[in-house]
């Protein structure tokens, strides 16, 4: 299988990084060979982060360059856009609806462009939009978006739902499996 790429990305705090383990968790019980590879910027003070993941039958570097993602991850609106230009022809973005206002908005310095995912989607960009908060608040922790999001993403791989639900048990802590497994469901059923 040739190596496929995959990027997570939002606001530092988010959950990218149990994301991609989740994301890893499920590729490795499915014999892939992987590598992740994060950047991690301002992420403690709420800047943009991005997780690269690379998964095949022999991956050699972790980076995802510009054009070669199949899906992007998106846990905030503008950090879909801001990596957009990774995103393959005839590639996914999954995204959370959320708002979360970047340091230039909130000290005035710009604006926060409210039709960006219409923008993207008038370029061609295939965009499934989730109010993803909504969703992991209905399961038990606005933390758990990035659960929701993976829920999304699974719908577009041929690994059974059982093995991303057992891999949640693996990957998550034990008091919090059953509430990102509850998370994971709703956002795989979104939309049906």
């Amino acid at each position: 299988m040739e190596t496929r790429g995959i990027v997570i990305c939002g606001v530092g705090g988010q959950g990218s990084l149990l994301a991609s383990k989740l994301l890893g968790r499920v590729l490795v019980n499915e014999g892939y060979d992987i590598k992740v590879s994060e950047v991690h910027g301002m992420s403690q003070r709420g800047g943009s982060v991005i997780t690269y993941v690379r998964y095949g039958d022999k991956v050699y570097s972790p980076v995802v360059q510009s054009g070669e993602a199949e899906f992007i991850i998106s846990f905030e609106r503008i950090e879909a856009a801001r990596y957009a230009h990774l995103l393959k022809k005839g590639g996914v973005i999954i995204t959370n609806t959320q708002r979360i206002d970047p340091m230039p908005v909130i000290t005035g310095a710009a604006t926060y462009p409210e039709d960006i995912l219409d923008e993207l989607t008038a370029k061609g960009v295939q965009v499934e939009a989730m109010d993803a908060l909504a969703l992991a608040e209905e399961a038990g922790s606005a933390k758990a978006v990035n659960i929701v999001l993976m829920g999304q993403l699974a719908k577009h791989f041929h690994i059974d739902y059982e093995k991303w639900i057992e891999a949640i048990g693996q990957t998550v802590k034990p008091q919090f499996v059953e509430m990102n497994q509850k998370a994971f469901a709703l956002g795989y059923h979104f939309g049906e």
